[in-house]
């Protein structure tokens, strides 16, 4: 009988041709041994910013070497100790950063999977692999899955050790996964934030709805799925409140920005003064332009203001289980030159707090729309409780909304 990697691998080469969500696939008999633990037997795949072990990181760019990464990243190395197996690299955009690579949507090829981990949510919305690892610096998770229809769960930050992977925004970047369903979403987590699961509490959840409207517009889907999983949360008893944040979104929206050119620029600066800088793309070679050009001691007072704002917006939410919020301004754009907006993710990356996006259902047009949830730092555990007592509800009762949202 074939292992479940052997299966996925299988799946892979065989429907790759259209989605294009790998750079490369490992040989059969990479994927042959039967793993012990958890997660014994499963495929997943892995962003080509991770290294696996005999396999080329390449970042999404030519000017990477396509020698094969001699060891394993520490978070690749976790769960094949629990007994999964990488089956290959997923795409990535140009350094994680804004130029996509080839993936095409699975639930629409003429529409965008999101970035930059593209790959990867569109690996497991296309069926090929039940879970695979991703990253994200402002977007990188929670947009492609919610383009792509997907769980995406992006931990707290600094919780996954970062061994292994291709780090260019030392405080913001962090690794991820994307999955078919809350539940394996909690089964790596059990394996990759190690620690007993968050006791669920015997009460109904007490929720802050932030629609974050006055940093951008969300089309009548999203604005839907929004409303829907409030509406929906509130006959289930959540308690739900609606604190003012207006007046930081702007600020917080800056200093990631800033935060993120300042050090992407750094990150790559070997890589843009070295022989290789001619093969970067015009808009990361701007990119790192804009961010050198930014002060050292501009960049600190930011980082001043971001920890003030932190700390203020951990006491704000202190009564909160769980925050709802938009995922992305619209179900995925028309057209693969661009990722989308990642508008309604980069605060809670410059927080660091977990935030994952849950699945709900399809707009008018059949691409998926839903629901980013978020909890503050170290409540990893407790968000994904809650979202998989609650996932299940939510989405059945959209289901029953043909009028609404429909699936």
């Amino acid at each position: 009988m074939m292992l479940a990697a052997q299966q996925a691998l299988a799946r892979s080469k065989a429907g790759d041709a259209q989605v294009q969500a790998w750079v490369c696939l490992a040989d059969e008999s990479a994927v042959a041994q039967s793993g012990t633990g958890g997660l014994a037997g499963a495929g997943f795949g892995v962003k080509d910013v991770i290294d696996v072990a005999g396999l080329p990181t390449r970042s999404g760019s030519a000017a990477e070497s396509a020698e094969p990464a001699r060891r394993d990243a520490t978070c690749v190395a976790q769960l094949r100790a629990a007994g999964a197996m990488p089956i290959g690299k997923t795409v990535t955009a140009e350094y994680a950063y804004v130029t996509p690579g080839p993936t095409r949507n699975p639930r629409n090829p003429a529409h965008t999977p999101g970035g930059s981990s593209s790959g990867s949510a569109a690996a497991v919305a296309a069926g090929m692999v039940d879970m695979a690892l991703g990253t994200q610096t402002g977007g990188s998770m929670i947009r492609p899955a919610a383009f792509c229809g997907v769980v995406g769960f992006k931990p707290t930050f600094g919780r996954v050790h970062r061994q292994g992977m291709h780090v260019l925004c030392d405080s913001l970047d962090t690794i991820g996964w994307f999955t078919r369903d809350v539940e394996q979403s909690q089964q790596v987590a059990s394996v990759l934030l190690p620690g007993s699961a968050a006791p669920r509490p015997d009460r109904a959840p007490r929720v802050a709805l932030v629609t974050a409207s006055a940093i951008g517009d969300l089309s009548d889907a999203a604005r839907t799925a929004l409303n829907d999983c409030a509406a929906v949360l509130r006959e289930q008893g959540a308690h739900i409140t609606a604190p003012e944040v207006d007046g930081d979104l702007q600020t917080l929206l800056h200093i990631h920005s800033q935060t993120m050119l300042a050090e992407l620029a750094r990150g790559l600066l070997p890589v843009a003064l070295g022989a290789q800088g001619s093969l970067l793309s015009p808009a990361l070679r701007a990119a790192v332009d804009r961010g050198l050009a930014i002060p050292y001691a501009e960049y600190v007072a930011l980082q001043h203001r971001r920890v003030q704002l932190a700390r203020e917006w951990q006491a704000r939410f202190g009564d909160v289980d769980f925050i709802i919020t938009p995922s992305a301004p619209s179900e995925a754009p028309e057209g693969v030159r661009s990722t989308g907006s990642s508008l309604f993710n980069r605060i809670w990356s410059l927080l660091g707090w977990p935030a994952l996006h849950l699945p709900t259902g399809c707009a008018d047009n059949g691409l998926p729309v839903g629901v980013q949830w978020v909890a503050r730092t170290d409540e990893d555990q407790a968000l994904l409780g809650w979202a998989r007592q609650l996932h299940c509800v939510i989405r059945g009762a959209f289901l029953s909304a043909p009028e609404r949202i429909r699936d």
